[in-house]
C-alpha cells in the first residue's frame, strides 16, 4: 500500500505532495475560536472579543443576537479580515462593514437594533434587573454579510452575559407612604452617597439605578406615573411626592448625609432641577437632555404653582416614512413669550451638571442648557458644570446602551425622531457616565 502511494507520488509529482500537505494542515490545525473576556460582566463594562484559528487574511462576519424579556430579537453585525496569523481582535482591528466601521471594541453592543422580523424602532432596555442578565449570543461566520443576507457558515460561537447588578447589591421595593419605586443598596455597611433616579417615561425603570448601586451609590429608581397606584398618565405634578422620596432616602441608615443627589433624563431632568431648587435635601442635580422650564403639566409645591409649558402640536412634522419630529414643539427659549414656566434655578443652593447631545432632535436640549447657564451666570452663580457632546442624540444612557436615532414613544405609540449619530453617541455615553459619578461623589461627600 505504501509502495503504491509512493509510486503514484513519483508520477504525480509535487501536486500530490501539496494536496497531502494541505490535508495534514487541516487535520492538525485548531478549529476557529471566538472568545469574550470576561464572559460575565456588568452592562456598563467593556469586554474584549477575539477570534483565532482562522486562515490568514480570511474575511469573516461577527454577528450578535439578543432576545429581550419580551421575546423580541435584537441583532448587529460587523465585518473583519483576519491578520496573517488568523486572528481578529475587535479592540485593535477595524470593522470593514456591517452596522458600523472602524475600530469599535463594543460596536456590536451599541449597534444592536430590532431584527428584521420585529417592529422597528423599539428600544432595548432591561426591565427585570436582578434575576437574569441580557445574554448576547455571538457567532463567527465565514465571509462578509451585511445583516440583510443570510450569513455564511458558522465557524465559532461565544456568549456574553451582561448583568445590571453587581454581586451583593440589594433591591428593596418601596411602598413608603405615597412613594413607590426600588431602592438599590451596594454591598457593605456604608454609608453611601444617595441618588434619586428619574426618567421621562412612565413606569418603573431600574437599569440605571441598579448600575449606580453597583458603582457604590444608594440609588432610588423613582417612578411618578404609570406604575401601581400612581397616576397612569402625566397629570399635575406635586413636588411633595418627590420631597417625601428625598426625605426617605436622606434618612436611610445606609445613606451618607447631609444631602442627596438627583439624576434625571428628559422630563425627569426638569423635575430634577425643581427638586434641587426647592428641596433642601437635594444638593446636586444632573440634567440629561432636559429643559429649563417645567414642561407638560403644572407643578405644585405648597402654595406655589409653576405652569407647565405645553407642546405646540401644530409644529409636529411627519416624514414620508411616518417618523414624527417634535423638536420644534417647545420652540427656542429666546422666543418664549413668558418666563412663568421657567424654573427659578438661580434660587438653588446646590450644584448642577447639565448634559446635552448637540444632535438631540427630540427637543432643543442644547439651547435649554445654554439658557440655564446664562440665567445662572446672570445671577452671579457659578454652581454648575456643562457637558455638550457633538453628534450625541437625546437618550444618553449608561455605556454601550444601544443607540436609537428613532424610538417608539411609549405613550403615543408612534416613532419619534431622537437624533444623533451612532458612534458619537456611543462615545458620549462612556464619557458622561464617568463624569456623572465624579460629580455626584464630589458633591455628596
Amino acid at each position: 500500500m505504501l509502495r503504491s502511494i509512493f509510486s503514484r507520488s513519483l508520477v504525480l509529482g509535487p501536486r500530490l505532495y501539496t494536496r497531502l500537505t494541505v490535508s495534514r494542515h487541516e487535520s492538525f490545525a485548531a478549529p476557529p475560536n471566538l472568545r469574550v473576556t470576561p464572559p460575565k460582566s456588568l452592562a456598563d463594562e467593556m469586554v474584549r472579543i477575539r477570534a483565532s484559528g482562522l486562515e490568514p487574511r480570511e474575511e469573516v462576519t461577527v454577528q450578535a443576537l439578543l432576545v429581550d424579556e419580551a421575546g423580541r430579537f435584537f441583532s448587529s453585525c460587523a465585518q473583519y479580515r483576519a491578520d496573517i496569523q488568523g486572528i481578529i481582535d475587535l479592540a485593535t482591528d477595524p470593522s470593514r462593514g456591517g452596522h458600523y466601521t472602524g475600530i469599535e471594541p463594543m460596536g456590536l453592543f451599541w449597534s444592536l437594533h430590532p431584527a428584521k422580523m420585529e417592529i422597528p424602532y423599539q428600544r432595548l432596555q432591561k426591565k427585570e434587573v436582578t434575576k437574569n442578565p441580557f445574554i448576547v449570543e455571538l457567532t463567527l461566520h465565514h465571509g462578509y454579510t451585511d445583516g440583510d443576507r443570510l450569513p455564511g457558515r458558522v465557524l465559532a460561537r461565544a456568549r456574553a452575559e451582561r448583568w445590571f447588578v453587581a454581586p451583593g447589591v440589594r433591591r428593596i421595593r418601596l411602598r413608603e407612604g405615597r412613594v413607590r419605586g426600588s431602592l438599590f443598596l451596594p454591598p457593605g455597611d456604608g454609608p453611601f452617597p444617595g441618588v434619586i433616579d428619574l426618567f421621562g417615561d412612565g413606569g418603573l425603570l431600574e437599569y440605571r439605578a441598579s448600575l449606580l448601586a453597583s458603582r457604590g451609590f444608594a440609588s432610588l429608581a423613582l417612578p411618578y406615573f404609570g406604575f401601581e397606584d400612581l397616576p397612569q398618565i402625566m397629570t399635575d405634578f406635586h413636588l411633595e411626592y418627590f420631597e417625601e422620596a428625598a426625605i426617605f432616602l436622606q434618612h436611610h441608615p445606609k445613606v451618607k448625609g447631609p444631602g442627596i443627589g438627583v439624576l434625571g433624563t428628559a422630563k425627569g431632568a426638569d423635575l430634577a432641577l425643581s427638586m434641587v431648587t426647592f428641596l433642601p435635601q437635594v444638593v446636586a442635580a444632573v440634567s440629561i437632555s432636559g429643559c429649563i422650564a417645567n414642561t407638560t403639566a403644572d407643578l405644585h409645591y405648597k402654595d406655589m404653582t409653576i405652569p407647565g409649558m405645553r407642546h405646540n402640536m401644530d409644529r409636529v412634522t411627519i416624514s414620508e416614512t411616518g417618523i414624527f419630529d417634535v423638536s420644534e414643539t417647545l420652540g427656542n427659549p429666546s422666543d418664549w413669550d413668558s418666563e412663568e414656566s421657567i424654573i427659578p434655578i438661580e434660587e438653588a443652593e446646590g450644584h448642577f451638571l447639565f448634559v446635552v447631545g448637540e444632535g438631540d432632535r427630540y427637543w432643543k436640549s442644547d439651547l435649554f442648557a445654554e439658557a440655564a447657564v446664562k440665567r445662572l451666570t446672570k445671577y452671579g452663580k457659578s454652581n454648575f458644570e456643562y457637558l455638550s457632546y457633538p453628534g450625541a442624540g437625546h437618550r444618553i444612557d449608561p455605556p454601550w446602551s444601544p443607540f436609537c436615532f428613532v424610538a417608539l414613544d411609549q405613550t403615543l405609540g408612534v416613532p419619534l425622531l431622537e437624533g444623533g449619530e451612532a458612534r458619537a453617541h456611543a462615545h458620549a455615553q462612556v464619557d458622561v457616565w464617568a463624569k456623572i459619578q465624579d460629580f455626584l461623589r464630589f458633591h455628596l461627600k
